[in-house]
């Protein structure tokens, strides 16, 4: 039953009363008719409000949450997934100062370890998943940058991310190993630095330059092109001994209140189903990252 039926019910109830107190006045050997009792309509499953949970993750890792949220949703009704994507340290910083969540997946070890080391996580983190660098150009390329070397030519616009977010720190090493490298001369990574001219809080910032030609070359997640950059942009390939290994963990957080419901998230996340979608997504498998 409706507020509006139950607020109608309610009136011509008040409104019988006088003309019903008044017949029996007139009439006070008539027998009392039976009282109409208005009773609330039971709720129906349907309406029961879903019980959710909050998940601060890395930006990265957005389209394949989403993509595992769904999943999730099917094996498991009634249990939403509400997420807040941002740069690993900043969702690290706002654990510490109070934030309300049930879950945290970060880009790397450091701000889990961050985390986890001032007593604000429930349990052992656990690996889920890695991923490689990149470097990505606008797909019309107009600064004409085939190779990674020509990201130390002068005139170039490279944007990263800041070097406090992981997608950054892992740039800036891939660069130092690729410094002194067969065909890179041995102060590489400092001429491709000072060619920076902008520094993103997250890896999406970075592609959004590039993608939107603000920048002639960027260096991202291998997963970013698999997925929103797809199409957008090219690629050029780091090779394997030079470039990094990006490791995720996930952990439950003290300052949830749905401890059960934040544990099947993480289970899920690294169950073989969860590995599918990362995987689809352009993620390397929990395996790799344990290495």
């Amino acid at each position: 039953m409706t507020a509006s039926l139950v607020g109608a019910l309610v009136l011509a109830l008040a409104q019988a009363q006088p003309a019903a107190a008044a017949g029996a006045a007139a009439n006070p050997g008539a027998g009392s008719a039976p009282r109409a009792v208005a009773r609330a309509a039971p709720a129906s499953p349907a309406s029961a409000p879903a019980t959710h949970i909050t998940v601060l993750a890395a930006a990265s890792l957005a389209d394949a949450f989403h993509d595992i949220a769904a999943r999730l949703r099917a094996a498991r009704p009634g249990l939403e997934v509400r997420f807040d994507f941002a740069g690993s340290q900043q969702l690290a910083l706002a654990i510490e100062q109070g934030a309300m969540a049930d879950v945290f997946a970060s880009a790397d070890t450091r701000w889990m370890d961050y985390v986890t080391t001032r007593g604000l996580a429930a349990g052992e983190p656990r690996l889920f998943a890695g991923n490689r660098l990149v470097v990505i150009v606008p797909r019309a390329n107009p600064a004409r940058i085939g190779r990674l070397q020509a990201l130390a030519r002068p005139g170039v616009k490279l944007v990263l991310a800041a070097e406090a977010v992981p997608v950054g720190a892992y740039s800036r090493e891939a660069l130092a190993k690729l410094a002194g490298a067969p065909g890179f001369p041995a102060d590489y990574a400092r001429k491709v630095l000072a060619n920076v001219v902008s520094q993103e809080d997250n890896v999406r910032g970075v592609v959004g330059k590039v993608q939107l030609g603000e920048a002639d070359a960027g260096l991202v997640y291998e997963s970013d092109v698999a997925s929103a950059a797809a199409g957008a942009v090219r690629m050029l390939e780091i090779p394997g001994p030079y470039n990094v290994l990006a490791r995720y963990p996930i952990v439950v957080l003290r300052s949830g209140r749905r401890a059960a419901e934040a544990r099947a998230f993480v289970d899920f996340v690294c169950s073989r189903s969860g590995q599918e979608v990362l995987g689809a997504r352009g993620f390397l498998p929990a395996g790799s990252a344990a290495r």
